[in-house]
């Protein structure tokens, strides 16, 4: 394996998908977006797309596979997120917030909770995730820019 750093985009519902290509053309970090089915990516030589089965897993399984210590993992699944953890890549949500070995473990306990509050309540509404935001596209800029940073700083120590 290379030391090279690469960026896996779980990529079926990912809203800052042009966001991480333009991060990826101003670092010259490459680029691959695995999801169940074919959609558009841009036409450039950091950027290429895998898709996938569309049996339950295949696009975490995907991604889960590849990632190492030199990957950086874009995802808003938690238990894709563990999974790449344990791996030893670096894990960013969709809004920004990173999942990390710290948090990883409440992030797991907490989506169990809401899976056990869902199945009780299956005839009233609980609420999903709260509205994408524009501050949460800048947040996202903003984490997945320091990361790299942080990698390529490590990297040439």
């Amino acid at each position: 394996m290379d030391n090279q750093i690469h960026i896996y985009v779980d990529a079926d519902a990912c809203p800052v998908k042009d966001e991480t290509y333009k991060v990826a053309y101003r670092t010259e970090v490459r680029v691959t977006i695995v999801s169940n089915s074919h959609f558009r990516i841009p036409d450039h030589p950091l950027i290429d797309r895998i898709v996938v089965s569309d049996s339950f897993d295949a696009a975490d399984d995907y991604i889960a596979q590849h990632s190492d210590q030199n990957s950086i993992v874009i995802t808003a699944d938690i238990l894709l997120a563990e999974r790449c953890i344990k791996n030893g890549a670096r894990v960013l949500a969709y809004n920004g917030k990173p999942f990390t070995e710290n948090s990883i473990g409440s992030a797991v306990a907490t989506r169990a909770i809401m899976a056990d509050l869902r199945a009780g309540l299956s005839n009233e509404n609980i609420g999903g995730p709260k509205a994408f935001t524009r501050a949460d596209r800048s947040q996202y800029l903003s984490a997945l820019d320091r990361i790299i940073t942080q990698m390529k700083r490590s990297a040439s120590c």
